[in-house]
């Protein structure tokens, strides 16, 4: 990791910049990508399969037979442990809704807010190397909350043109039964469309790499909606004296695993504490299985040092990370001062890993300085807000005239008539 000490705020944009950044030759493939989808359907689908992931696919559909089977296919313990992630993310996610609360705003006059699900959403799941079966239950269990009607789910196909059990088995937790063996741009654009096999949504949720950001990206000039642009993976973390050194390069180091393009930051006011951190990440990282990903991913990383704790939260919430690990004595004074981040983890025992997995809160959250306009997943994603108004006649009479005096001031006598014909009436 490159170290950098007391930055100038003239600095601070370059180095907030990611390892993914959009380019010419990204854009003009998904553009591409999504013409031969809408004209070809589902031979599209095939023959990218086959050019990208070096699959040949038949059917895009996986049968109903995998999905149940597919608690056969994997351990005991993992299935305990996906169910013990299931019950916490279903209890945090569950505690989002909101009970409907009629506001009589003045005698008469009563509105409120429904929500009303969006029924036909797309997850979307990274495969690959390592399939992020985690995701589908991000995605799956508010998806299921707030009672989506359609919910079709695409993956790519791994080398034995399969996918992964530990998927299959979590949509089955989750109540998935439409999963397509279909990844990359081209299944973003398959649900933008829709083909003879996968039908069109509305909303499209899920991480991927910057082919499928693009794609989501470019799908909204289709109507469609998307979660937010989830590129590749980040943490920063801040940390003080009191932090323990192996466990901030544990953490550092489990998100500098996801992929080349990850991103990780560490922010320190202690010259001693990023010495002994970087010292850490070398002697763990001999063991680990992806070190020569981590490796890539690291010389896109920093350690940045700032005298003044102020300047630090101020450069952090510039960047805006996805995950946020504090990791400080003065805990509290840092959050109260935190504009910017996905998801924040507090103190020595509060690991990233427990978000992206088991600890309740969701794990599909805004990179590349996101944070600023989009929040993370969560039920609400998969709720439309629809407000409500019912008026007495006395009510209408209480505020017709504001009614017909705004209504003339715009030139739009009909609005004016509208109320006035109603109050009017014997």
């Amino acid at each position: 990791m490159n170290i950098i000490i007391n930055p100038s705020k003239s600095k601070w944009d370059s180095l907030t910049q990611r390892p993914y950044t959009e380019n010419n030759s990204v854009v003009d493939s998904v553009k591409e990508i999504f013409k031969n989808v809408q004209k070809n359907g589902d031979k599209s689908l095939i023959d990218y399969t086959l050019k990208f992931d070096n699959v040949k696919i038949d059917k895009l559909k996986v049968s109903e037979n995998l999905i149940n089977d597919s608690d056969d296919k994997i351990s005991s313990n993992l299935k305990k442990a996906i169910d013990l992630a299931y019950n916490n993310i279903y209890k945090f996610h569950s505690s989002q809704l909101q009970k409907k609360n009629i506001i009589e705003v003045q005698k008469g006059i009563n509105c409120w807010q429904e929500k009303r699900p969006i029924n036909n959403v797309g997850l979307y799941i990274p495969g690959g190397s390592a399939p992020l079966f985690s995701t589908v239950l991000m995605l799956g269990i508010p998806s299921l909350i707030a009672n989506c009607s359609n919910r079709i789910l695409c993956t790519p196909p791994n080398f034995k043109n399969e996918i992964a059990p530990e998927i299959l088995y979590a949509c089955k937790v989750c109540g998935i039964h439409n999963i397509f063996k279909v990844g990359g741009a081209q299944a973003i654009a398959a649900m933008t469309f829709g083909t003879e096999s996968i039908p069109k949504i509305d909303k499209i949720f899920g991480p991927g790499n910057q082919y499928v950001t693009e794609a989501k990206k470019y799908s909204m000039n289709y109507g469609l909606s998307i979660d937010m642009p989830a590129g590749p993976s980040e943490l920063l973390v801040l940390a003080d004296d009191s932090a323990n050194p192996k466990y901030v390069a544990s953490d550092l180091l489990s998100q500098a695993e996801h992929g080349i393009d990850s991103q990780v930051i560490l922010v320190s006011n202690s010259k001693a504490l990023i010495d002994e951190v970087s010292k850490e990440i070398k002697i763990q990282k001999k063991d680990l299985s992806r070190k020569e990903i981590i490796t890539k991913s690291l010389e896109n990383s920093k350690s940045i040092l700032f005298d003044s704790i102020d300047d630090s939260i101020d450069f952090i919430n510039e960047y805006a990370p996805e995950h946020y690990i504090i990791n400080t004595s003065n805990e509290e004074y840092c959050i109260s001062k935190l504009s910017n981040a996905g998801s924040v983890f507090i103190g020595n025992f509060t690991p990233e890993s427990a978000g992206d997995y088991a600890s309740g809160t969701n794990h599909t959250l805004p990179t590349n300085g996101y944070a600023k306009q989009y929040s993370g997943v969560n039920t609400d994603s998969f709720l439309k807000t629809i407000s409500f108004q019912k008026i007495s006649k006395s009510g209408l009479i209480s505020i017709s005239n504001a009614i017909e005096t705004m209504a003339l001031s715009e030139g739009l006598d009909a609005h004016k008539q509208a109320v006035s014909i109603r109050i009017n009436e014997n």
